[in-house]
């Protein structure tokens, strides 16, 4: 691994940090997620650094091109070094593509690891195994009717793990959940269960407003309403369970109050106000940057769903982490075929309809975060199931390519203007240093201070340890 500089290594006081999670119904009240507290963990004996408050996954879904984004081959042919110039960067010889001049900018606050590879070629596989650090049990397909998820997702894992301690609000998830021709199933608990699965967060694309889930009361209840149902409905549950169901009624219960909880959190419903937000911040997340119009040479990211809250996704992830939230994954696109997957027009899709707020939203974030004293204690981890192919196809684009790609990490004590590994002269495979996405989520949970062999059980009893990689902790100071 080769470091191009170093960030400042003065370390902020580390805060306490709340997490939500989320269930189903109860007591006349709408709201579809039940809660579950975490709190916070020591740091692992041989990290020299304060654990995480945070992290932030923000997931290109479709694959972006590392050849057109961030390791750049302009000596290759024609045919694999393709249509953009590299330009330099505030790290004295670390160069990236032309159309991310923000993040040019911002390059002496990120790392980027451009030797991760894994085996999985298909969407649903691949996603799988990025979000949760295992392959499916499945194995390289994608599914064309529901399965149950088995592995369970990086933040569902770390709520777990914090399960006897007393965090309000542990994993959120906005602002859709991705879906191929079913809905990817790598988002959620797994086998720990729902109740480990992220609080949803929805975009209401047309009011550009956010919604968590369906935390409201029902049209009519007052608080006061709803506390009397509360207390009644506690009263009747000893002799509606009877004494061998007590167990599942006090579960049930433990649920259910985290949840009314939940909807007297002002932290959690403001956070998702953006109009609290200066009209300025929101400009920089790209507010008013318009995506270009449909017809405009894409090949479908210009029909993605919510495409022009994109840079706003990033802001609420931002705010989110604010209030409280330690574990935030972020959907850049939610369906399969308009997303990154520019299997055409490569070029053209990278250029007008996709690097333009990617390079402004994570340029904002990286930013505010460090303008708000709050980047060394969060991580920011920006990546796509896989690369694209090092030869361009006949439709002038690039196909599924897991075998090298790069993932960019900024914040949470990383080596800023560090690169890890490197792709060989094509941007074919690893040339040294190979990561895999264990690899990726043992350093995440290192981070937060857990040792990646701590053990998990899924239903059966059977122990798992929580991630099988090796934590990159040459990237951390």
């Amino acid at each position: 691994m080769m470091f191009r500089s170093q960030l400042d290594s003065s370390q902020l006081t580390l805060s306490r940090r709340r997490w939500l999670h989320h269930g189903f119904t109860g007591a006349g009240l709408c709201l579809s997620n039940l809660l579950q507290m975490r709190a916070w963990a020591q740091p692992a004996s041989d990290s020299p650094l304060q654990p995480l408050e945070a992290c932030i996954v923000i997931f290109y879904y479709g694959g972006p091109s590392h050849l057109d984004t961030y390791d750049l081959k302009p000596n290759a042919p024609a045919d694999i070094r393709g249509e953009f110039n590299p330009i330099s960067t505030k790290v004295p010889g670390l160069a990236i593509c032309e159309h991310l001049p923000q993040m040019a900018r911002m390059m002496h606050k990120v790392a980027l690891i451009r030797s991760m590879h894994h085996s999985n070629r298909l969407h649903d596989s691949a996603s799988t195994e990025v979000l949760t650090g295992r392959q499916s049990p499945v194995g390289d397909r994608e599914e064309f009717a529901p399965i149950r998820q088995f592995y369970p997702s990086v933040g569902s894992t770390v709520s777990y793990l914090r399960r006897e301690l007393d965090i309000e609000l542990p994993h959120a998830a906005l602002p859709f959940v991705f879906h191929n021709v079913v809905d990817v199933p790598c988002q959620g608990g797994g086998f720990l269960g729902s109740i480990y699965d992220p609080l949803q967060i929805d975009v209401d694309a047309a009011e550009r407003k956010y919604r968590a889930g369906t935390i409201s009361m029902v049209d009519g209840l007052t608080t006061p309403t709803v506390e009397s149902r509360r207390r009644l409905l506690a009263s009747m549950q000893p002799a509606a369970f009877g004494a061998q169901a007590m167990p599942l009624a006090l579960q049930w219960q433990n649920v259910s109050d985290r949840a009314f909880r939940l909807l007297a959190s002002k932290s959690v419903i403001g956070a998702l106000d953006l109009t609290q937000e200066l009209a300025s911040v929101r400009e920089r997340y790209g507010y008013g940057l318009q995506p270009k119009s449909v017809g405009e040479g894409g090949n479908g990211a210009e029909l993605g769903t919510a495409r022009h809250m994109r840079g706003q996704n990033l802001l609420v992830a931002r705010r989110l982490v604010e209030a409280g939230v330690p574990f935030v994954n972020v959907y850049d696109f939610k369906q399969q075929g308009q997303n990154w997957d520019a299997h055409s027009k490569n070029f053209n899709q990278h250029k007008t309809h996709l690097l333009p707020l990617a390079d402004q939203s994570l340029s904002a974030l990286i930013e505010d975060l460090d303008a708000r004293g709050m980047l060394e204690t969060t991580l920011v981890v920006a990546m796509g199931e896989f690369g694209r192919t090092p030869k361009i196809n006949k439709e002038g684009g690039r196909d599924h390519w897991p075998d090298c790609y790069t993932v960019l990490l900024a914040g949470g004590g990383v080596h800023g203007g560090a690169v890890w590994g490197a792709s060989d002269r094509l941007g074919a495979f690893p040339a040294n240093d190979p990561v895999t996405p264990a690899d990726l989520v043992a350093t995440i949970f290192w981070r937060f201070g857990f040792d990646p062999t701590t053990e998990m059980h899924d239903a059966s009893g059977r122990p798992w340890r929580i991630a099988d990689g090796q934590p990159l902790k040459r990237l951390f100071a």
